[in-house]
């Protein structure tokens, strides 16, 4: 029989260890190390049906969470560091967890859940739907392969070198978010979002910022079809735009120092908009009202379907 051996552990009264079952909650207690008061756990592996459920104060060093579901759950002030995640739901109901270099595969789907308080740092995960229903959560060079339906109302999300691939929906419904450095090619990103503050980013997508409210974008490209639709207090700042028919629909949308795509066209259609626009835009259709500065425009659309106030004042930079 193997054993790990902690520091201090409790013994039985002639000196010898407890047996090891292999990993059960109950008696992963009495193979605990106290380090900075925090109790350590390392080298093991953990499967079946909530193997650690209501633990507390503990630090997970080296350790996978194979087959089953519900391997962390219910619990509170967790660290862990360069462990694996396989089974389903691992990472549930947590209060105030740091997670650094550690591996979600994709078996391990809709792994972290209703867990306010999370720092994520130096790590990759493969599996799709993660970060729903949280509070403060912040990431930190962190690479997600499956974004489908990630980061689904969150409040307080903090973004730092985090990139995106593949799927639908990420940051659905969050609110109170602030990027520097983010990679998306996934679609359909930032709707519903509301209070956001996005710096340095790449976005490749559709239908991107769809429904936002006080959301400011610096420094970005945000290359897609039908960017912006619906949005309010939507601003844009030194940002790259491209894609067909972008900023439509919007209330109060404000554009500083950007440039646009020459495939761009029926832009500001039905939006309320104040644009410092540097270079050429192809085409504007229909604005309702505002002021569009541009050192180039190829055409301005107004027909009988403009929306009052219809007052929009379009011209070339002087």
């Amino acid at each position: 029989m193997f054993f790990l051996i902690f520091a201090p552990v409790r013994t039985h009264t002639d000196g010898t260890l407890p047996p090891y079952d292999g990993g059960s909650a109950t008696t992963y207690h009495n193979i605990k190390h106290k380090q900075h008061d925090m109790e350590t756990i390392k080298d093991r592996s953990f499967g079946g049906e909530r193997p650690l459920f209501e633990i507390h104060n503990v630090r997970l060093e080296n350790v996978t969470i194979t087959d089953g579901e519900s391997g962390i759950k219910h619990c509170s002030d967790i660290e862990a560091d360069n462990c694996r995640f396989y089974g389903k739901y691992p990472w549930w109901h947590v209060k105030g967890s740091l997670i650094t270099r550690c591996y979600f595969a994709p078996e391990s789907r809709s792994a972290i859940w209703y867990s306010d308080n999370m720092t994520m740092k130096d790590s990759v995960i493969d599996g799709p739907k993660f970060f729903r229903e949280m509070k403060n959560l912040t990431l930190e060079n962190v690479k997600i392969n499956d974004a489908d339906e990630t980061f689904w109302n969150i409040d307080g999300l903090n973004i730092r070198n985090v990139t995106l691939h593949e799927g639908t929906y990420p940051f659905m419904g969050s609110r109170n978010i602030v990027v520097d450095g983010l990679e998306s090619d996934s679609k359909y990103v930032f709707q519903y979002v509301r209070n956001a503050e996005i710096r340095n980013a790449r976005i490749t997508t559709k239908d991107s910022f769809w429904e936002t409210e006080n959301v400011t974008v610096y420094d970005s490209v945000l290359d897609g079809e039908y960017l912006g639709w619906h949005s309010k207090n939507l601003r844009l700042v030194n940002c790259h735009i491209a894609g067909e028919q972008p900023l439509c629909y919007a209330e109060n949308l404000v554009l500083e120092n950007c440039t646009f795509d020459a495939a761009c066209d029926r832009a500001f259609e039905y939006s309320t908009v104040r644009a410092d626009i540097r270079g050429h835009i192809e085409n504007i259709k229909n604005p309702t009202s505002g002021l569009i500065v541009a050192d180039s425009i190829g055409s301005v659309a107004i027909d009988k379907n403009i929306r009052k106030p219809a007052d929009c004042v379009v011209r070339t930079r002087q």
